[in-house]
C-alpha cells in the first residue's frame, strides 16, 4: 500500500510539473504605428498584470509598411493604424474583421527644432525655403505623419519650394530622431512625439483645416488565432484606462 501511495504522489506531482493545471500563455502580435510606441509600451506593463495568460508583442513603424507587411502575410493579431487610409486598404482586401473596427485616438501635427535652435518660426506660414538646409519629414507614401505634411505644405505652396531641402525618414520617431541630433533645422511630427522628448521644442502647431483629420483606427485581423483575446485587448485600449495612459503621452 505505502509502493501504491508513493506511485500516486509521482504520478501528482509529473502532472503539475508538466504544466496540465495551468493556463497556456497567449502572445498577441500587435502592428502599431510608431508614434504608439510610448504609449503602448506603458499600457503592456498595466495589461500583462490583469491579463497573466496574455503576452503582448508589439511590432512598431510607418502605418503605409505595417499595412502591406500584413498583405503579404505577417503575424498580426492587431492593427494600430496612424491613418485611416492604410487601415481602409486592408479593409478593402477583406483582411480585417470590420465589426472590431473603431477610432481610438487623435493627434495634432507640430513642426519642431532642437532644444538649442536659435529659430524665431511661429508659424508654419512663416517657413521661408531660402533659409533652410534640411528639413526632416516622414516619407508621404509610406508614413502617416509625412502625408499630413506633405498636405500642409501643398496648403501653404510651400511642396515645391522645399523639394531639395527635404530629408525623408522611413517613421516619425526617425524625424524626431534627427531633429534631436540636430541633424536638420526643422521636422514635422505629431504632438505626442514631441512631448515625450526634452531634446526639442515645439514652434506651432499646424492649423487641422490644412489636413486630412489626424484619427488612428484600430481593428482585430480576421485571420487572427487568438480574436477573443485579440478584441479583449483593443476594448482595454478603448476603456477609460487605456484612454487615460494614451492622454498621458500627449495623444488628444
Amino acid at each position: 500500500m505505502l509502493l501504491l501511495l508513493a506511485g500516486c504522489s509521482k504520478e501528482k506531482t509529473a502532472s503539475e510539473g508538466n504544466g496540465t493545471n495551468t493556463a497556456e500563455k497567449v502572445e498577441l502580435h500587435i502592428s502599431a504605428a510608431a508614434s504608439l510606441t510610448d504609449a503602448l509600451d506603458d499600457f503592456k506593463k498595466t495589461y500583462e498584470k490583469e491579463h497573466e495568460n496574455v503576452e503582448l508583442t508589439f511590432m512598431y513603424g510607418g502605418s503605409g509598411k505595417l499595412a502591406t507587411s500584413i498583405e503579404n502575410g505577417a503575424p498580426a493579431d492587431v492593427f494600430l493604424s496612424a491613418s485611416k487610409k492604410d487601415m481602409d486598404a486592408l479593409e478593402d482586401k477583406e483582411l480585417l474583421d470590420a465589426s472590431t473596427r473603431k477610432d481610438f485616438t487623435r493627434n495634432v501635427l507640430v513642426l519642431i527644432a532642437n532644444e538649442d535652435s536659435d529659430s524665431t518660426l511661429t508659424s508654419f506660414d512663416d517657413i521661408d525655403a531660402a533659409e533652410i538646409d534640411h528639413f526632416v519629414i516622414g516619407e508621404p507614401e509610406s508614413v502617416p505623419v509625412g502625408r499630413y505634411t506633405k498636405e500642409v505644405f501643398e496648403h501653404l505652396k510651400l511642396w515645391e519650394p522645399l523639394q531639395d531641402k527635404l530629408v525623408l525618414a522611413s517613421d516619425v520617431r526617425q524625424v524626431l530622431t534627427q531633429v534631436e541630433l540636430g541633424n536638420a533645422d526643422y521636422g514635422v511630427v505629431y504632438s505626442s512625439d514631441a512631448f515625450i522628448s526634452d531634446k526639442v521644442k515645439v514652434l506651432a502647431e499646424a492649423d487641422p483645416s490644412w489636413h486630412e483629420p489626424i484619427v488612428y483606427p484600430g481593428a482585430v485581423l480576421k485571420d487572427s488565432k487568438h480574436a477573443d483575446e485579440a478584441q479583449q485587448f483593443f476594448a482595454a485600449l478603448l476603456s477609460e484606462q487605456g484612454q487615460e495612459t494614451l492622454a498621458k503621452y500627449g495623444f488628444k
